[in-house]
């Protein structure tokens, strides 16, 4: 007797619910959710639609500069083939962090019932950082009778919580959430200080795009295009004081050959270049300004090292990017960073951030640089298809579909 053919998995609908999610106009804006997501519906049979509300302050933007970022966004636009909506919520200055939970649940709820009586079915929520987002998605999921898994991803889980509203919410929805996930072993750890049980607990960290992000051709063009000569150092995020960009200006008063790229924008951009020139490093701090992510490669694999001076991270993603181009990287003691720079190809993890050390590490590194071949090699162990997989994993196990 032939055996019965076992029927194929049914596709896994999910519904992404985040405020970080890349749009027309600001196309870096939590891209790693993005690319996590394009990463799953790419190598497994899952299908998801994404509700990503933005921001709305209903004054001058003259006033509230912040606000005419999220102004430009489409309210629906498809990306890489994903549906993406962009409903807005009411952020107030100054208070948004305590009523953001309230305003955004009221926009995500309207918008989520009308996706269900347009007839779009669901299995599971897939929400992204703690708070609100992750607060909000597990009201949505009571509501809606949806399991709700939330991705934690670093502030959400270091700093939010010492604030007394949010503390509590945060407890309150990793509690009632179905899974949660950390983006590093690290991580984790925090979450269940927090109060989450660890059983609950996936460890799933990011993973590089090696196809996109590779060491160049042609390293010295890279170079030349750029205009740089002698050692190179490498920052890329935003300009805010939480990156730390200061502290890596402040060091290279201790390396007189190097010159620094600094790749983002933020609203502490004038503060850092009075800063360089302040200490006659103008010349030698180059802004950028935003670069497109696809845009980043070359800036990679022109430098000499990365440095990620950031106070706090979960997985930093700019660590394996650049180790992918055959840069290695010096980073602070944050979340995730001895577990991306593990081996001394990779890089150095500094015990504490303070110029001096970056600029020592910095002297040691560029004295006795790794093989750029050797610390590309560590980040193609840090492929996408592992993540994947523990994704499939967790929402079948969720959901029921396709056990």
């Amino acid at each position: 007797m032939t055996p019965p053919v076992a029927a194929p998995a049914r596709t896994l609908r999910l519904l992404t619910f985040t405020t970080l999610y890349p749009n027309a106009g600001q196309p870096n804006h939590g891209i790693f959710v993005e690319t996590r997501l394009r990463h799953l519906l790419a190598g497994a049979p899952v299908e998801s639609t994404v509700l990503a509300p933005v921001p709305w302050f209903p004054f001058r933007a003259a006033r509230f500069g912040a606000w005419a970022r999220y102004a430009v966004a489409p309210r629906t636009e498809r990306r890489h083939g994903i549906e993406v909506l962009h409903p807005r919520y009411l952020a107030l200055p100054r208070i948004g962090m305590h009523t953001g939970p309230d305003a955004l649940w009221v926009t995500a709820r309207i918008a989520l019932r009308r996706l269900i009586a347009a007839g779009r079915c669901l299995d599971a929520i897939d929400a992204h950082y703690l708070y609100p987002d992750g607060v909000v998605a597990v009201r949505l999921g009571r509501e809606f009778g949806l399991p709700v898994a939330i991705t934690a991803r670093g502030s959400d889980t270091s700093l939010l919580p010492r604030f007394r509203r949010p503390g509590r919410l945060i407890r309150e929805a990793i509690t009632k959430a179905d899974a949660l996930i950390a983006v590093s072993a690290g991580l984790k750890e925090g979450l269940v200080a927090l109060g989450a049980d660890p059983a609950k607990v996936t460890v799933l960290r990011n993973g590089v795009d090696l196809a996109l992000f590779h060491p160049p051709a042609d390293r010295a063009a890279a170079r030349a295009a750029l205009g740089v000569q002698g050692p190179v150092l490498l920052s890329v995020g935003l300009l805010i004081p939480r990156k730390g960009h200061h502290l890596i200006i402040e060091a290279l008063r201790d390396l007189p050959e190097a010159t620094l790229l600094i790749a983002g924008e933020g609203p502490d951009r004038a503060a850092l270049e009075a800063q360089a020139q302040r200490l006659g490093l103008g010349g030698r701090v180059r802004f950028l300004g935003a670069v497109p992510h696809a845009a980043l490669p070359p800036l990679y694999g022109a430098a000499d090292l990365l440095v990620l001076a950031s106070e706090r991270e979960g997985w930093a993603n700019v660590l394996l990017e650049a180790m992918a181009c055959g840069t290695p990287a010096i980073a602070g003691p944050a979340w995730g960073s001895r577990e991306a720079i593990c081996t001394p190809a990779a890089g150095v993890v500094l015990d504490a951030l303070t110029p001096g050390a970056i600029a020592d590490a910095a002297r040691a590194l560029l004295a006795a640089p790794p093989d750029r071949a050797t610390t590309r090699a560590h980040a193609e162990g840090f492929g996408w298809d592992e993540t994947t997989r523990g994704q499939l994993d967790l929402f079948r196990r969720l959901t029921g579909c396709g056990r």
